[in-house]
């Protein structure tokens, strides 16, 4: 009696090993799940202008903060009151960021809101967005030379400063005094 318990309880665990096995290597029925990528955010329009090096409309990924509007207008000017932004900010998207001058630099601060450029410094040159130290120098040792200049355009008659230089600090040169 004993032989025979074993042969079935062996017949019926073999019978159990064979159904585990036939269900799992099976092919599964039905249809396969497709996953879709996530959904990819709505990019966010920011228009910044202001004393920034390239003011106008940038495309932004959504969260984006105020630092990196910024820095896709290539920067803050030298003359950018960057004490009143507050950079960790997040833009909204159709928001227009305005980039304040330092008082020094606005009409009703201590000084005036150009750099004379017939007048101005090394170090009041080197303020002007894309004009560096060396460039600077340059304009110096064109007014030594050729004089006084007449009219703001005839700066990018140094060598340097292009047509492109001009249209960035144009609002924020003179010739007056």
């Amino acid at each position: 009696m004993k032989d025979i318990l074993n042969t079935l309880l062996g017949l019926l665990l073999g019978l159990l090993l064979a159904g585990l096995l036939w269900l799992t290597t099976r092919q599964p029925s039905g249809e396969a799940v497709s996953l879709r990528p996530p959904p990819t955010p709505a990019p966010v329009f920011v228009q910044i202008t202001g004393a920034v090096v390239e003011p106008g409309l940038y495309q932004l990924p959504e969260n984006s903060r105020v630092s990196d509007a910024i820095a896709a207008a290539g920067g803050l000017l030298p003359i950018a009151d960057d004490e009143s932004i507050n950079l960790a900010a997040i833009v909204q998207d159709g928001a227009k960021l305005v980039i304040p001058k330092a008082d020094f630099y606005t009409a009703g601060g201590q000084g005036s809101s150009r750099v004379n450029i017939n007048t101005a410094s090394l170090d009041e040159l080197d303020t002007l967005p894309g004009i560096g130290a060396s460039t600077a120098q340059a304009i110096i040792d064109y007014r030594r030379q050729y004089g006084n200049f007449q009219r703001t355009d005839e700066i990018t008659e140094v060598p340097g400063i292009g047509p492109a230089t001009y249209e960035r600090i144009a609002d924020l040169i003179t010739v007056d005094g």
